[in-house]
């Protein structure tokens, strides 16, 4: 280290700094360089379990803080709302922003620490996905950590094995990225169990878009001295489910980021506080939360997370694997269900699409079910590996109507129909559901999912 060295990170010299580093140790928490020295002396795995329940598990609660109480509503309800605001004062300022009482965008939660919960697509505008509407899909419940104790170990194949504080990682020089992060089973229930009812939420909701800030990955290796015979790394979260998955070596040295920002702001607990990793335009499962661990290694470690799920069946009885970029993809936000027309005219129609290949080059859209085809109008600017807004407008005339989107992206790649897809992947495939969605516009306005359209 040279521009970071007065509080540079930990980095274990000799057995001798291990053994002082041990002498060290506080007895109420494992230090930074005890937990270091443990992992040269012994596999990371062991040395992690013998930590302390509540920094494995981060469920560790500061009592020497005050409770904060929640802040009072910014909003008054509904029933109170003036006839005319000009004639009474408004509420006072408060120290969180709320949305307005007329806006109930949500997630779908289930109340289970194994699901998901999906982001309301219908509700949003733009392409930014507020932080608290990302989309949720945890393995072991949310993790919550302080960041006071919070450490990143990066270990395995490397020169100076390292512990990286949430400090640390704020002292080097940071980047942001617009990018969307998308689960791998998003469009299941669209494929596997689809009915009318269903809303752009409930089919697509496994995606988000965020802008996010952090160290890039390839600076950390560098800290640590990755050696050139290290062409994976393992990836490992620090929650009740400590899920891990192998990422290719060149994704790290590419675009990798290590996260702590969100939106303008720490990331939110659900999201991975207080750090995650991110990999743009790549299954999300690889995008671990409340990341801990690190370790350079020689080939994919084939962990459980990668083995028993994450790969693709095939209709040949085979299975795709390590399929990590999701693909091109889009779907109407406006009009689909659970919207109903009221009225004949003009109207947008409008949506979002996105590919982990790169840019969204070209959306068309059609309004009779795929026989022809208008080329949409892309909202800038278009990011890579982000979603992007694409508009149409629309006449309506009040008789029926069927709506789809299709999107290539900037490699040539276009998003396959149903029929392609089902041809290519099989009834029984459980991920990357990329085909063209469809909506059925009822001679009453309602608006349907296009079941097997």
């Amino acid at each position: 280290m040279t521009s970071y060295d007065h509080h540079a990170p930990t980095i274990l010299h000799d057995a001798h700094d291990a053994a002082r580093a041990e002498s060290e140790r506080p007895t109420d928490a494992l230090s930074r360089r005890a937990l270091l020295a443990g992992a040269a002396a012994a596999a990371a795995g062991a040395v992690i379990a013998a930590m302390p329940l509540d920094a494995q598990q981060g469920t560790a609660i500061r009592t020497d803080r005050p409770p904060v109480a929640p802040p009072p509503a910014t909003t008054p309800p509904a029933t109170t709302i003036p006839l005319d605001a000009t004639k009474v004062p408004g509420t006072p300022t408060t120290p969180l922003g709320a949305r307005a009482t007329f806006v109930t965008a949500a997630r779908t939660p289930v109340g289970i620490i194994t699901g998901p919960s999906f982001t309301p697509l219908q509700d949003l505008k733009g392409t930014i996905t507020p932080a608290d509407l990302h989309f949720e899909r945890h393995h072991g419940g949310v993790a919550h950590i302080d960041p006071a104790r919070y450490a990143l170990m990066v270990h395995g194949l490397v020169d100076r094995p390292t512990m990286f504080s949430l400090r640390d990682l704020e002292r080097f020089p940071s980047v942001s990225r617009v990018c969307f992060v998308e689960c791998s089973g998003n469009g299941r229930n669209g494929y596997r169990a689809p009915k009318p009812e269903l809303s752009p939420q409930l089919i697509d909701g496994l995606t988000s878009n965020s802008e996010w800030t952090g160290v890039p990955l390839r600076t950390l290796l560098a800290e640590a001295g990755v050696k050139r015979s290290a062409t994976w790394l393992l990836a490992e979260g620090g929650d009740a489910a400590v899920l891990s998955r192998s990422i290719p070596m060149a994704k790290a040295m590419d675009d990798a980021l290590v996260a702590y920002a969100q939106n303008g702001e720490p990331i939110r607990p659900a999201n991975g506080f207080p750090v995650r990793l991110l990999l743009p335009g790549w299954e999300a499962n690889m995008c671990i939360k409340w990341l801990r661990r690190i370790e350079a290694i020689a080939q994919p470690n084939m962990s459980r997370d990668e083995t028993s799920k994450y790969t693709d069946p095939l209709p040949n009885g085979t299975a795709r694997q390590f399929s990590f970029v999701m693909d091109v993809k889009s779907i109407i936000t406006s009009p689909a269900f659970p919207l109903r027309l009221v009225e004949k005219g003009w109207l947008p129609i409008t949506g979002l699409a996105w590919t982990g290949r790169g840019k969204v080059a070209r959306v068309d859209v059609s309004t009779d079910g795929g026989k022809s085809w208008t080329e949409a109008e892309l909202q800038g600017p278009v990011h890579s590996k982000a979603h992007t807004r694409f508009q149409h407008m629309w006449e309506w005339d009040g008789g029926p109507a069927t709506l789809m989107s299709r999107a290539v992206d900037e490699t040539g790649a276009v998003q396959p129909t149903l029929a392609e897809f089902r041809a290519k992947r099989g009834p029984g495939t459980d991920f990357h559901f990329n085909h063209v969605r469809a909506w059925m516009v009822q001679p009453d306005g309602r608006v349907l999912y296009g079941v097997n359209l």
